[in-house]
């Protein structure tokens, strides 16, 4: 699949698919110093073009926390395809667990392109007619 791809800075390489996992990693687009407690957008200097029907789903990379002490504040992110144009650059929204420099080029968050849900109608029912499991979390803590 070739997805068009604008790289917003000429010193950032781009992103490759690695031929031993599905999820590519992405790179901050700047240098960052975060205190604790601290929210930002770090731009991750990509704009891409993802086909018609396919999202791309962003994560932090397993290192991420250790390395850096950030989370994604939004657990993960989603980019449909609509989000396409020049400037639609991807962002890693963070927080800040620790004081925290991130540089420019360090590999942050990760992505895959996947295909996104069909169109959903939902139809009210007065049961189910499952077998109950208990409610959730019932599968117990061991």
């Amino acid at each position: 699949m070739l997805i068009p791809i604008k790289i917003h800075d000429p010193e950032l390489p781009v992103p490759e698919h690695k031929e031993w996992g599905d999820w590519v990693d992405l790179r901050s687009a700047e240098t960052v110093e975060m205190k604790q407690g601290e929210f930002r957008i770090i731009s991750l200097g990509v704009s891409m073009r993802l086909p018609l029907g396919y999202e791309a789903h962003v994560a932090p990379r397993s290192s991420t926390f250790k390395n850096f002490g950030i989370l994604l504040a939004n657990s993960y992110g989603i980019i449909d395809n609509t989000y396409c144009g020049d400037d639609d650059i991807w962002g890693f929204p963070a927080i800040a667990m620790r004081d925290t420099i991130i540089h420019k080029g360090d590999r942050i968050a990760q992505f895959r392109v996947v295909k996104s849900q069909p169109q959903l109608e939902f139809v009210p029912v007065q049961t189910l007619g499952g077998k109950g499991r208990g409610g959730f979390g019932s599968t117990g803590v061991k």
